[in-house]
């Protein structure tokens, strides 16, 4: 099917390109599952599961579990206030540098 998209208005070429993202979209769907089929049709004649396949993958999401990484430094006024230097600054952090301090001088 050919469309001649230079008579087209812009009503009329704004509702084609809907349609044919729709049916792209749909086409995709019908693809990945179309796949999927024959992976577990593959798994299901190997006798494996997918979590044997992937382990990484599967059912449970695997955490990343680190250690808790120790404070590098403390807000001089709040001792309880600390930061380990990673992520984003906390605001006592900005507050003191803005207020003269030094990096070193907020080290634990």
């Amino acid at each position: 099917m050919a469309v001649d998209i230079k008579n087209l208005n812009h009503n009329q070429l704004t509702d084609l390109i809907a349609k044919a993202q729709a049916r792209q979209g749909e086409l995709s769907k019908e693809r990945i599952g179309k796949v999927r089929e024959k992976i577990q049709a593959i798994l299901k004649a190997e006798g494996v599961s997918i979590d044997e396949v992937f382990p990484s993958r599967g059912g449970a999401k695997s955490k990343r579990t680190g250690a808790v990484v120790a404070a590098k430094y403390r807000d001089p006024s709040n001792p309880e206030n600390t930061w380990s230097g990673r992520g984003k600054r906390p605001r006592w952090f900005n507050d003191a540098l803005k207020a003269g301090k030094k990096e070193k001088d907020l080290l634990i």
